[in-house]
């Protein structure tokens, strides 16, 4: 029985048929689209790019639909026609995915996006706001790097070649493009410039960073920013019976990611393991005790390259949330209770004299752990620094006032 990653958004959604009206917030975004459809000036090609939980893969789910739909509204899909009720399943024949994979479980020589397709639908029919890790999870390759090859350039180029099926539009939407690699990427410049005719293309990205410029300079960019507090507000009041005190917390903490906030709901969000497995990493190394460092190092090692890269962000993150209760500057905190208990007397562990030193030292240890760098030695190198590096600010000399 294939586990169920994403229970907490079941119960929120029920397998959402994504409208506009079921992504939260970014109402101007999806007031600009409308405006491009109904007016016949949609871009043939666009990069939707936003951070993990702002809606942009929903979003462009949402649009394609509307673009389809064969008796749009003013505001969404009619939800009634032919194409509508194919994209309810995600299964319109001029609807097109691509997103990272590996081989996994399936042992598959050169995978590409098809090979999954099934487990994509049924992925994204319980959550939208998908994170990369969690499909990765999803597919059992969390312990592999997803990635898009030739394989998959080749067959984009084929299917668009196609003529339109149903619809007026061949539609294909590209999931974190930035996992694309150069020969692949090179491969579609051509029919990115100059696609057929009434073909889409919309590419969905967290980072530009490891896109290539050639490819971006012809992509329209539309921003997603932070979901605002008052749209995550309205829709977690609408979907789940919360305290206003349970609201104004979760909204707080979630800081505009809407699958933060399910985390938060997720009562086995594997933050609190993050946490646990975080405090004692610090009390090792305040106590220098190396033996119980090598311990701790061999539980890490165990639990795979994607769940391990989430434990180095998670830990990113609360040296920065420390840093500024260290600097009184609570305002700017976003900490569940039971992160405020252990940060109450940690973050004076954390100050200007040794915050970048940690900061540098975990980045390192996520590229060395997406390079496939044996963990092990990545982690005891982190924790044998941290030796030296937890040591209170009054011991560097720097006494607060």
């Amino acid at each position: 029985m294939k586990k169920n990653y994403f229970f907490t958004f079941v119960v929120y959604i029920n397998l959402s048929l994504m409208f506009f009206k079921d992504i939260t917030g970014q109402e101007e975004i999806k007031a600009k689209l409308i405006n491009t459809a109904l007016n016949e000036k949609i871009s043939h090609a666009q990069l939707f790019l936003g951070s993990e939980g702002y809606g942009n893969l929903g979003m462009a789910i949402a649009y394609a639909r509307y673009i389809s739909c064969s008796d749009r509204g003013e505001h969404d899909a009619c939800g009634k026609c032919s194409s509508c009720n194919k994209y309810n399943k995600l299964v319109h024949p001029d609807l097109h995915f691509v997103f990272p994979v590996n081989a996994g479980k399936k042992e598959l020589k050169n995978p590409v996006s098809d090979d999954y397709i099934f487990e994509w639908r049924e992925c994204i029919l319980q959550n939208p706001y998908i994170t990369e890790s969690q499909w990765y999870e999803f597919i059992g390759i969390e312990n592999k790097q997803g990635f898009i090859g030739t394989g998959e350039s080749q067959q984009i180029i084929r299917k668009l070649n196609l003529k339109p099926y149903e619809s007026e539009y061949k539609i294909m939407i590209i999931w974190l493009p930035e996992k694309m690699n150069q020969a692949a990427a090179n491969k579609l410049l051509k029919m990115i410039e100059e696609p057929p005719d009434n073909t889409v293309f919309i590419m969905v990205s967290a980072s530009v960073q490891n896109m290539l410029p050639t490819v971006l300079s012809r992509l329209q960019l539309i921003k997603f920013p932070k979901i605002r507090d008052e749209d995550l507000k309205q829709t977690l009041s609408e979907k789940f019976s919360l305290s206003e005190k349970q609201l104004a917390d979760i909204v707080h903490l979630s800081d505009g990611n809407f699958q933060k906030a399910l985390d938060f709901l997720n009562s086995d969000s594997e933050n609190i393991f993050f946490l646990e497995k975080f405090a004692s990493l610090m009390r090792i190394a305040y106590k220098k005790n190396v033996p119980s460092l090598i311990r701790l190092v061999d539980e890490l090692h165990g639990l795979g390259r994607e769940k391990l890269k989430r434990f180095v962000i998670y830990s990113l993150g609360l040296i920065r949330e420390n840093l500024a209760l260290n600097f009184e500057l609570e305002n700017m905190v976003y900490l569940s209770s039971e992160e405020f208990d252990f940060s109450g007397k940690f973050h004076s562990y954390v100050h200007s004299s040794n915050v970048e030193k940690i900061y540098h030292l975990l980045n390192d240890a996520y590229r060395d752990i997406e390079a496939n760098a044996y963990s092990r030695i990545v982690f005891l190198d982190v924790g044998l620094h941290l030796f030296e590096l937890m040591k209170k600010e009054t011991e560097f000399g720097h006494l607060k006032t």
